[in-house]
C-alpha cells in the first residue's frame, strides 16, 4: 500500500474509533497504538509526528474506556496544544464572567495557533484530530452528566491545570457558559451541571471547523460531531431555537451528504468498515437526523428519516392480533396488539452478544417488583399457534421469537416518537405505541440507553392508567435513582444515547415531579423542582397548597443569590403580574430574553395596547422565530390594530405558522385564515376554515371568516377577467395586426386559465361549506351556502338552504326579539327575492304564491316591529309579488 494511502487510511481510523464510542456494537478493545508496528521503509516517522500519534492513542484510548476527564487534563494535550506549562497556575483566576470570557478566549487562540502550526497536511491532518478528540472528551463529559449519568463530581471546569473543588470558586464561569447557551433568548429547561464543557466542545468544533473549509485538511466526521453538540443544546432549552435549528439543518445536511451510503462509507474508510457496520452507522444518522426533525415538530421529515432508517437495519415492522393475556388473573384470551418485525437480515452474534461491553440482561429482580406493583403483565402473554396449550413472550419476527440488534431496537423506539408527534393526544395514541415499547421490553438483552429510554416512554403511558399509575410511579424513581449509580460504567452508557431520545436527568426528574404531583405527594415533587431551579411548576405547587406567599419568598431569596438570572425575574414576573420584573428580566438579560418581551408584549394586548404588543412580539419573534403561539399572537394583534402590513411581513406569518407543530390549535387556524384573506390567498383562508372543522370536530366554525371569504369570492367572479380590454396609449408605438392579435390570443388563455381556477376555488369553497352546514354549525352558515348556490347559478338550491334558514330563525322567541327578527325578516326577504327569480327564468308562479303567503304571514304577525324598517321592506316585497301575480296570468 502506498505511504500516502496508508498515512490516510490511519488518519480515517481515527475518526471511526471516536464515532464507534457511541455506535452499536460497543468497540473492540483497543490496539496498543493505531500507527503502523514499522515505518515504511523508504520514510522515517518525524518526531513531531510520532509525539501526536502518541497524544492522539492516549486520548482514544480514555474516550473509549470512558475516562473524559483525563482526555481533558492529559498533560500532553496541555503542553502540545494548550501550551501550558508547569509554572503556570490558576491561583490568579477571578471568579467574573470576564475572566472567563477572556480564559477561554486564550485557550481558544491557542488551538488555533497549534492547528497552523503543522508543517504538512498529514501533521496537520493529526492535529485536527487531538483537538476534535479533546472536544468529543468534553461533549461526552457533559453528556454523562446531565443523560446518561452515572452522576459523578466532575470538575466545574473542563481546561487543565484549572483544578478547584470550591464550589463557589467558578459560580460567575458558570453564569458566562449559560449566557453562552442562552444567547438565542430561550432560557434554559431547568438547571444543569458542567454547562463549560459544552460549550467548550462547541466552540473547539467550530473554530475547527471553520479552518478546516480555509484549508486543504478534511474532517468529515466533524460535522457529526457539531450536529450532536448543537441538538443537546437545543434538547436543554425550553423553546425552540431558530438560529440552531439552521445550523443543524446544516451540519445534518454534510453528514448524510459524506456518510449517507454504503458506497460513501466504502469509499471513506475501505476495509476498516465490515457492512453491517456500515449498515449500522447509516440506520444511526438517519435516527439522528429524525430525532432532530422530531425535536423541531417537522413530521414530514421525521417519518423520512425513521423509514429509511428502517430500512438501512434490514426491517419491515408492523402491528397484528394475537391471541393473548394481559393480566394476572385473566382467564379467557383476548387480541392483543404484537409487533410483527420481519428483518432481512440478522446478525445473531450481535444479538446474543451480553459482554460487559455490549447489551446488557433484563435485571429480574426489578422487573418482579414491577411486576407485583400491578397486576397488568410488563408484557402481554402470547397463545402459541392459536391454542392454548402453551404461552410464548415477545416479538414476533418472521414468525417466531427472535433476539433483536441494537439498531434494531433503537429503530423500533423510533416508531413510538412518530406516532407521538403524528397522531391526536388521546388514551389510544399510548396504545399504539405499546406493541413498540413491549417489543422492546421482551427482549432479552438491551443496552442501557435502549432500557432508559424505553422504560421512560413505558412510565409515560402507564403513569395515565389508574391500574398502573402505582407501578410507574415506582419504576420513576428505579429510573432516577439509577442514574446516581455507579454501575453500569460510562462506557457502557454512552453507545446509542444519540440514536435514541432519552430525556436529560434534568427533563426526567421533573417528569418525576409531575407524576408526584398527579399522585398528590405535592410536597415530594417541591424539593424536586426547587433543587432543579424549576420556578414556574414550583408556584403551581405552592398554588395546589395555597401558599402562595412562600412561592414569592423563594423566589426572592435565590433572587438575593443570582440577581442577573432572566428566568428568575420572569418567574416573579408571571406570580406578581408586574410589568416591571420583566423589564429587569430584559436588563439582566442585555434585551435578549425573549420570555420577558412575550411575557411584555401579552400584558400590553391584554390592555389593549395593540399597537405596543405588535413591536414587542414583532421583536421577541425576530429573536426566535420558532415561537408558535408567537406568531398566533402577533397576528391576533395585527388584526386588532387594522394597521396595513407589508405583504411580505404577512406572507412570514403564514410561511411560520404552516412550517410548525400546532396544527391541531383551531385558534391559530382562525387567525391564519384571516391573514391570509390579508395577503389575498382566498385558497389558503378556505384551507384554513377546513382545518378549523377538522380540528374540532366540525363543532366550531368562525362565520365572520366564513362571510369575509363569501365576500372575496364573489368579488373575484365580479372581476372576470374576460372583461379587461388591452388598451393602446397614445403615447407608445402602436402594434402592428398581428402582434395585437398574439396578444389578444394570450389574454384569452390567460382568461381562461383564470377562469378555471376561479371555478376549482369556487368548488372547493362548496365543500367547505358543506362540511359546515352538515355539521349543523349555527343558521347563518345556511345564508352563505345559499349564496354560494347563487354563484354557481343553481336558484332552486339556493331557495332550500334560504328556506332552511328562515325555518332556523322561527322559534317561540322570534316575535319577542327585535334582533332575532330583523334576521328573520332579512332572511325572508332574500328568499322572496330569489322566489321571483325562479319565476321569472321558468314562467312558473308556483313560487310566487309561496312567496306572497309567506309575506302576508309575517307581516301579519310582525305588528310589534311595526316600526321597524325590515317590516316595510318586507311590504314592498309583497307589493311586487302581487304585481308580479296580476301581471302574469299564464298559469303554471
Amino acid at each position: 500500500m502506498p505511504e500516502m494511502d496508508r498515512e490516510i487510511e490511519i488518519l480515517r481510523g481515527y475518526e471511526l474509533r471516536l464515532l464507534r464510542c457511541t455506535l452499536p456494537p460497543p468497540p473492540p478493545p483497543p490496539p496498543s497504538d493505531s500507527a503502523p508496528r514499522s515505518p515504511p521503509s523508504d520514510d522515517v516517522i518525524t518526531t513531531a509526528s510520532h509525539r501526536l500519534r502518541s497524544l492522539i492513542t492516549d486520548l482514544l484510548v480514555s474516550i473509549e474506556t470512558g475516562r473524559y476527564l483525563h482526555a481533558l487534563r492529559s498533560p500532553d494535550a496541555a503542553r502540545l496544544v494548550f501550551k501550558l506549562t508547569d509554572s503556570d497556575s490558576a491561583e490568579s483566576l477571578d471568579n467574573t464572567i470576564e475572566c472567563a470570557e477572556r480564559v477561554y478566549s486564550e485557550f481558544l487562540n491557542r488551538v488555533e495557533s497549534f492547528l497552523s502550526e503543522g508543517e504538512d497536511d498529514k501533521e496537520k491532518s493529526l492535529r485536527v484530530v487531538i483537538v476534535t478528540s479533546i472536544a468529543v472528551a468534553a461533549f461526552l463529559g457533559f453528556t454523562q452528566c446531565n443523560m446518561t449519568g452515572p452522576v459523578e463530581g466532575l470538575p466545574k471546569c473542563p481546561l487543565p491545570l484549572i483544578e478547584s473543588n470550591d464550589v463557589d470558586k467558578f459560580v460567575e464561569w458558570d453564569n458566562w457558559a449559560r449566557n453562552q447557551l442562552m444567547s438565542s433568548g430561550s432560557d434554559l429547561l431547568g438547571k444543569f451541571s458542567n454547562l463549560q464543557y459544552i460549550v467548550f466542545a462547541k466552540m473547539l468544533l467550530m473554530r475547527t471547523k471553520d479552518l478546516l473549509s480555509e484549508g486543504s485538511i478534511s474532517s468529515r466526521s466533524i460535522s457529526w460531531w457539531l450536529a450532536r453538540v448543537l441538538l443537546t443544546q437545543q434538547r436543554i432549552l425550553d423553546d425552540r431555537c431558530s438560529s440552531l435549528f439552521d445550523l443543524l439543518q446544516v451540519f445534518m445536511r454534510q453528514t448524510s451528504h459524506h456518510f449517507g451510503t454504503l458506497e460513501k462509507l466504502a469509499s471513506y474508510w475501505g476495509a476498516s468498515l465490515h457492512k453491517d457496520e456500515g449498515l449500522a452507522i447509516i440506520s444511526m444518522l438517519h435516527l439522528e437526523a429524525g430525532i432532530m426533525e422530531y425535536t423541531y415538530g417537522r413530521v414530514d421529515s421525521c417519518r423520512l428519516h425513521f423509514e429509511s432508517a428502517e430500512a438501512a437495519a434490514g426491517l419491515e415492522l408492523s402491528v397484528t392480533g394475537v391471541l393473548g393475556f394481559r393480566t394476572v388473573y385473566q382467564v379467557e384470551p383476548k387480541a392483543q396488539m404484537v409487533l410483527v418485525a420481519n428483518g432481512s437480515s440478522w446478525n445473531s452474534s450481535e444479538n446474543c452478544e451480553s459482554d460487559s461491553g455490549g447489551p446488557q440482561k433484563k435485571e429480574t429482580s426489578s422487573n418482579d417488583e414491577n411486576y407485583e406493583a400491578s397486576d397488568i403483565l410488563i408484557t402481554p402473554k402470547l397463545l402459541e399457534n392459536g391454542n392454548g396449550h402453551g404461552t410464548r413472550e415477545g416479538i414476533q419476527v418472521g414468525g417466531t421469537a427472535a433476539p433483536l440488534s441494537a439498531i434494531h431496537q433503537a429503530v423500533i423506539l423510533a416508531k413510538c416518537l412518530l406516532i407521538e408527534k403524528s397522531t391526536r393526544h388521546d388514551d389510544m395514541q399510548k396504545w399504539d405505541m405499546a406493541p413498540y415499547i413491549e417489543a422492546i421490553n421482551s427482549q432479552q438483552s438491551s443496552g442501557f440507553a435502549l432500557r432508559f429510554f424505553c422504560d421512560t416512554l413505558r412510565i409515560r403511558w402507564e403513569s395515565t392508567r389508574s391500574r398502573t399509575k402505582e407501578r410507574a410511579l415506582m419504576m420513576m424513581d428505579k429510573l432516577v435513582q439509577g442514574l446516581y449509580e455507579p454501575s453500569p460504567g460510562v462506557a457502557q452508557r454512552i453507545p446509542l444515547c444519540h440514536g435514541v431520545c432519552i430525556p436529560t436527568i434534568a427533563n426526567l426528574r421533573k417528569e418525576y415531579g409531575e407524576l408526584l404531583v398527579r399522585c398528590g405527594l405535592v410536597g415530594d415533587a417541591i424539593k424536586i423542582y426547587e433543587d432543579l431551579e424549576l420556578w414556574d411548576n414550583l408556584i403551581l405547587c405552592y398554588r395546589l397548597l395555597k401558599k402562595k406567599a412562600a412561592a414569592v419568598d423563594v423566589i426572592k431569596a435565590r433572587l438575593s443569590v443570582m440577581p442577573n438570572d432572566p428566568r428568575l425575574w420572569c418567574s416573579l414576573g408571571d406570580f406578581t403580574n408586574n410589568d416591571a420584573c420583566y423589564k429587569k428580566a430584559l436588563e439582566v438579560s442585555n434585551n435578549r430574553s425573549a420570555r420577558a418581551k412575550r411575557a411584555l408584549a401579552l400584558s400590553a394586548y391584554n390592555r389593549g395596547e395593540y399597537e405596543t404588543s405588535v413591536v414587542l412580539w414583532e421583536s421577541a419573534m425576530a429573536l426566535n422565530s420558532m415561537y408558535p403561539d408567537g406568531w398566533f399572537a402577533l397576528g391576533s394583534a395585527a388584526l386588532k390594530t387594522r394597521t396595513v402590513f407589508r405583504r411580505s411581513k404577512l406572507e412570514c406569518i403564514l410561511t411560520e405558522t404552516c412550517q410548525l407543530d400546532r396544527r391541531n390549535s383551531w385558534q391559530l387556524w382562525e387567525n391564519y385564515g384571516h391573514v391570509a384573506l390579508d395577503v389575498g390567498n382566498i385558497s389558503q383562508a378556505i384551507e384554513a376554515v377546513r382545518m378549523v372543522l377538522e380540528t374540532t370536530s366540525n363543532k366550531r366554525v368562525e362565520c365572520e371568516l366564513l362571510e369575509r371569504i363569501m365576500t372575496e369570492v364573489e368579488k373575484k367572479i365580479s372581476g372576470s377577467p374576460s372583461s379587461t380590454r388591452i388598451e393602446d396609449p397614445s403615447n407608445q408605438v402602436c402594434l402592428d395586426d398581428s402582434r395585437m392579435a398574439s396578444e389578444n390570443e394570450s389574454n384569452v388563455e390567460s382568461g381562461n386559465d383564470r377562469s378555471r381556477e376561479t371555478e376549482q376555488l369556487v368548488d372547493f369553497f362548496g365543500k367547505v361549506l358543506q362540511q359546515a352546514v352538515l355539521s349543523g354549525n349555527g343558521v347563518d352558515i345556511w345564508g352563505l351556502y345559499a349564496r354560494w348556490h347563487k354563484l354557481k347559478g343553481d336558484l332552486t338550491m339556493c331557495s332550500e338552504a334560504l328556506l332552511k334558514q328562515v325555518r332556523s330563525y322561527q322559534g317561540s322567541d322570534l316575535w319577542n326579539d327585535r334582533d332575532q327578527f330583523r334576521k328573520f325578516a332579512r332572511a325572508s326577504l332574500e328568499l322572496c327575492r330569489v322566489y321571483m327569480e325562479i319565476s321569472s327564468s321558468s314562467g312558473s308562479r308556483r313560487e310566487l304564491f309561496t312567496a306572497e303567503m309567506h309575506l302576508k304571514n309575517t307581516i301579519k304577525q310582525a305588528t310589534a316591529f311595526s316600526d321597524m324598517e325590515e317590516v316595510e321592506d318586507l311590504q314592498a316585497c309583497l307589493e311586487a309579488v302581487q304585481t308580479k301575480l296580476q301581471s302574469n296570468s299564464t298559469p303554471t
